[in-house]
């Protein structure tokens, strides 16, 4: 059974980025966000650029959760599943350019935005970005539609 269906596939690749949680060495829950780079049948890329806090609790924990909102539409999900670690060279070539092509994205978007006067960060961040070390793909193992039962 897919459980990842194209309406939710579509939603996530909208994302500008998702919120990803993960369980620290105390049990504590730990939050961060995080670009997806490819989304596939039931698996789902996301590169990671700090190797920090979320790399050190998949290490120990490989439980994860993806959430992404849409609050103008009032819907959302949550993806929970085990992610597990692909190092910088296992990472196919196609995976990085796909990600590089999001990057240039989303500084073309920031400079239209910025020209129109909808003024942001005043640098270009996204420029700033590390060179990813490491991927982390998510095996899905169960979708929950966050959108209140009486708007579905």
């Amino acid at each position: 059974m897919q459980l990842l269906t194209d309406d939710i596939i579509q939603f996530f690749a909208r994302q500008g980025f998702v919120i990803v949680s993960t369980i620290d060495s105390g049990g504590m829950p730990h939050t961060s966000c995080k670009g997806i780079v490819k989304i596939e049948q039931d698996k789902i890329y996301l590169l990671d650029l700090y190797k920090a806090a979320t790399y050190d609790n998949l290490k120990k924990n490989p439980k994860i959760s993806l959430t992404a909102v849409d609050e103008h539409k009032f819907r959302g999900y949550c993806i929970k599943g085990r992610a597990s670690i692909l190092k910088a060279s296992q990472i196919k070539s196609h995976i990085i350019k796909t990600w590089e092509d999001k990057i240039t994205t989303r500084v073309r978007n920031r400079i239209l935005k910025n020209i129109r006067g909808e003024k942001g960060h005043p640098k270009h961040p996204e420029i700033l970005l590390p060179k990813p070390e490491y991927l982390i793909a998510v095996d899905v193992e169960k979708t929950v539609n966050l959108t209140p039962h009486a708007l579905k």
